[in-house]
């Protein structure tokens, strides 16, 4: 899941149950549609599902309920309170907004797998524009545009280039240390504005596995090998929710305009990974997870039909961005100020 966008002020925290509008048995099928749309966005990497809950006018409510895991909660459930403790995280709203977020990600999951495969240069240019309005959005979010912010930017944009560009993430490991950082990392981007999850994952080069589990999973062809995996993965990001992500929160919340600077600047410098004009370097009969592919240079792209199709998606999908971003503004009263906790996503 991934809500990409700084937390609200915070509140004072009770164990009462933020109150709903509807009766539950109302509310609940309500929230299952609501995470749908949730988990559709959070498997497009460029799309931000805390912008989707933003326009559906519950992420104060999903912020608040994620940051109630604390020591109030595990206080509760040391005395067996669990009525206390359901109540604390408010999970008449979380478990069905959960259930469908999951639903969400498994029904796009499998399409997402299939394009890359199938229509690796035209997802590649919906990603490429998706990615690139999200540049713009996150520019947005840093208050004060000054000069170490502009160096932060291009140190970070220099840093994410030189990352991608290496071999090492073109295949990258197998290995379940790796598949744990990439849930750790992931996951952080529930709280970095304008991020997405599924945009790290792609980046780390996991993307493509992930949503193959998710694929065999609907083709019931699950393995113990993905089984695996999905845990390990599932660990990472529990223990980067409750760990570095709090490290994230204290830099937004310190240092803004230096943290999403340089945040910027990795993701612009990200955007070489995507690029949707490459070649093949492989046997055209190699299973994907394997191809290599090279970006072409700009007088290398043949014109053509195919390139006013690639150009045409990447505008198609930036518009849709920032469209997204002008709804979710309308669903938000809070004022961009120094601090990226108060600003709107």
């Amino acid at each position: 899941m991934n809500t990409d966008a700084p937390s609200p002020p915070a509140k004072e925290q009770s164990s009462e149950t933020p109150s709903a509008t509807e009766p539950l048995f109302v509310e609940a099928p309500l929230n299952f549609g609501r995470g749908l749309l949730m988990g559709g966005a959070d498997i497009i990497p460029g799309v931000s599902g805390g912008t989707v809950a933003l326009i559906l006018g519950i992420y104060e409510r999903l912020v608040t309920a994620i940051s109630r895991v604390d020591g109030q909660f595990f206080r509760l459930l040391s005395q067996r309170n669990w009525r206390g403790a359901v109540n604390h995280l408010d999970l008449g709203f979380v478990i069905p907004l959960g259930i469908g977020i999951l639903s969400g990600v498994v029904a796009l999951g499998s399409v997402m797998h299939t394009l890359l495969e199938d229509y690796h240069q035209y997802t590649l240019a919906a990603f490429f524009g998706l990615i690139a309005a999200s540049v713009y959005l996150v520019a947005k979010l840093v208050p004060h545009w000054k000069p170490l912010e502009l160096v932060l930017t291009l140190v970070g944009a220099l840093f994410a280039f030189w990352i991608v560009s290496r071999p090492a993430l073109a295949h990258p490991p197998d290995a379940m240390w790796y598949v744990f950082l990439c849930g750790v990392l992931g996951i952080c981007a529930m709280i970095l504005p304008g991020i997405s999850g599924a945009f790290i994952l792609l980046i780390l080069g996991k993307y493509h596995d992930l949503t193959g589990i998710i694929k065999e999973v609907l083709h019931f062809k699950l393995s113990i090998s993905a089984i695996t995996t999905v845990a390990v993965f599932g660990t990472g990001c529990v223990v980067g929710l409750l760990s570095f992500a709090k490290l994230l929160r204290w830099l937004l919340h310190h240092h803004g305009s230096a943290t999403m600077a340089t945040l910027c600047g990795v993701m612009a410098g990200s955007l070489y990974k995507i690029w949707p004009f490459q070649r093949d370097l492989t046997p055209e009969e190699t299973e994907f997870k394997h191809k290599l592919f090279a970006p072409l240079d700009l007088n290398e792209i043949p014109i053509d039909g195919s390139f006013w199709a690639t150009v045409g998606i990447a505008a198609v999908a930036m518009v849709t961005v920032l469209f997204l971003d002008q709804l979710a503004l309308k669903q938000s009263t809070g004022v961009v100020t120094d601090d990226p906790e108060d600003n709107p996503a």
